[in-house]
């Protein structure tokens, strides 16, 4: 099957309900934001080897790849409006596989409400790799960011932490639990919280890489210190420090928010059925420390993933 067949068949069907795709007919969307909106754009690619095994259902890795796109669209509170797909395939794919890639993408589009709008494929000599841009809209001048902690506000994070890092490291050894490696092949993005959030947050991100060193980055951008206490860190068992604090793949949301937002963020969490927790305030200064539940300093040898 030819490129532009393998679009026909497989693609056109996903972008057909967005008129802005013009059928994957032409070169370019053409794509208007909702009135007194603005555009949130965000790029994400996964490679097999990298972010999925590869032996993983096809479904799953579509689900994944465009899940991690709607993660960083939730972080600016931003609701999904359409998706790019570019797609980089060994040569000796199997139809098999591409139906169940697209059924995942079908099945994650119908969820979240975001539909394709274009893309490209192409041949790889290498492994799969699979690139996604994802739009959404927030009103104009609501879009939470990571520059907006202050001293003061506390720091909450969605859910529980460390259960993707312990579900890859099952993989990887060929152990089951259906919890755990679920929580890393199919990520929660948080979209309705993000919306939640846009009059509430002070600042806000995903937990792709680790809450270290993620929430480093909100302390780098917003020119603020934090402290965190490893024994308000919500996770699914007490084995689970570690992977919490800088084992990645989580993406959950952390955000800041004075302590006056306390009550209507407990309201927020009690409407989504979300648990969201406390687990540490800004400070001034620049340093960010984790202490025990002693008060005691705990040195943190690997603050997240790199890519590098």
């Amino acid at each position: 099957m030819d490129e532009f067949s393998l679009i026909a068949k497989y693609f056109k069907p996903l972008a057909a309900s967005f008129a802005g795709s013009l059928n994957l007919s032409d070169d370019a969307a053409i794509i208007s934001p909702p009135e007194n909106c603005e555009l949130v754009i965000t790029k994400d690619a996964i490679s097999q080897g990298i972010h999925f095994i590869g032996s993983e259902d096809p479904a799953l890795i579509a689900a994944k790849a465009l899940r991690v796109n709607l993660s960083d669209l939730a972080a600016m509170g931003a609701t999904p409006l359409c998706y790019f797909l570019a797609l980089m395939l060994p040569k000796n794919t199997s139809k098999e596989w591409l139906e169940k890639f697209v059924g995942g993408l079908k099945e994650t589009q119908e969820k979240f409400s975001i539909k394709l709008a274009g893309g490209d494929t192409t041949s790889t000599e290498g492994r799969i790799s699979i690139s996604i841009t994802a739009i959404g809209s927030v009103p104009t001048g609501k879009a939470l960011r990571r520059s907006g902690a202050k001293i003061g506000d506390d720091i909450y994070v969605s859910g529980t932490l460390g259960d993707a890092a312990l579900g890859l490291e099952l993989l990887q050894k060929e152990e089951e639990n259906d919890f755990f490696i679920n929580r890393y092949l199919l990520p929660q993005p948080r979209i309705d919280l993000g919306m939640a959030l846009r009059e509430i947050a002070s600042s806000a991100m995903d937990i792709s890489d680790g809450l270290v060193q993620d929430l480093g980055h909100i302390c780098t951008a917003s020119n603020v210190g934090a402290v965190i206490y490893s024994d308000k860190i919500p996770t699914t068992n007490n084995q689970q420090l570690i992977t919490a604090l800088s084992g990645g793949d989580d993406y959950e949301l952390i955000f800041t928010a004075p302590p006056d937002k306390k009550q209507a963020i407990e309201q927020i969490s009690t409407s989504l059925n979300l648990p969201l927790t406390i687990i540490g305030n800004i400070t001034n200064g620049k340093s960010l420390t984790v202490l025990d539940k002693n008060n005691n300093i705990i040195q943190i040898d690997k603050k997240g993933f790199s890519h590098f």
